[in-house]
């Protein structure tokens, strides 16, 4: 079975962490099962909230932008074509450093849920 979103289709919200989110592909919507995908879009001068998962890894792949990402006890520098991995239970922020929009592809197993995220 193939699966396929539109972009220009996809109505974005706001996660607990703040970040502005468009679910590319995720399994309420889409039917897929075990990983979900979005865009989050942190603005300039802004960041998430400091939030853990309980059962969901992700990779964050930046695609524009400059952040300093916080996890446990690290911080560095992320810039577009940058990837990370989040464990779960693991805390993370990220924080727009630049002057553009930062953009991240998110890529979460098992899928996003506002149940799993701490803050």
């Amino acid at each position: 079975m193939a699966i396929k979103s539109e972009y220009n289709k996809i109505i974005s919200y706001t996660t607990k962490d703040g970040s502005l989110i468009r679910e590319l592909i995720h399994p309420d919507i889409h039917g897929n099962s075990r990983q979900s995908l979005a865009e989050a879009i942190v603005p300039a001068d802004s960041q998430t909230l400091l939030h853990k998962h309980i059962q969901t890894e992700e990779i964050y792949h930046i695609t524009a932008g400059i952040g300093l990402m916080t996890i446990g006890n690290e911080q560095f520098k992320v810039t577009a074509g940058d990837s990370i991995y989040i464990a779960p239970e693991t805390s993370h922020q990220i924080r727009n450093i630049g002057e553009i929009p930062l953009k991240i592809l998110c890529c979460c197993s098992p899928p996003y849920s506002h149940d799993d995220t701490e803050l």
